[in-house]
């Protein structure tokens, strides 16, 4: 059983109000840049759009290496090993797993080598 000790230590911690920036010129909270992570799932595989939904609404593509990349902002820790857990229960091979920038183009790299 999970105790409220344990259940708030997996949590994010909240700064103190005089740790918060601000904008010196009108004193306001600075507003700070989205945080999300970006991440890239590549998987051995041809998936298609179909997929979308089951990978909650992130982008996949299909590569010409016969792999496809499923990429989007992932909320949290919790919701990637859930999009991983998801990769495991349809049967796919995890590829690889980076984090990315937002604006990053997908990756073409091909990690088996196969030519395009």
């Amino acid at each position: 059983m999970i105790t409220a000790h344990q259940v708030g230590s997996y949590g994010a911690g909240v700064p103190a109000n005089d740790a918060i920036a601000d904008d010196s010129q009108s004193g306001r909270p600075a507003v700070e840049p989205d945080t999300t992570p970006y991440y890239e799932i590549r998987v051995a595989g041809r998936l298609g759009a179909k997929w979308t939904a089951w990978f909650d609404g992130l982008e996949i593509t299909d590569q010409a290496d016969g792999t496809s990349l499923i990429r989007g902002a992932v909320a949290d820790q919790a919701a990637l090993h859930g999009l991983l857990d998801k990769v495991r229960d349809i049967g796919l091979r995890l590829e690889s797993l980076t984090q990315v920038a937002p604006d990053r183009e997908p990756t073409n790299d091909n990690p088996s080598g196969a030519s395009s």
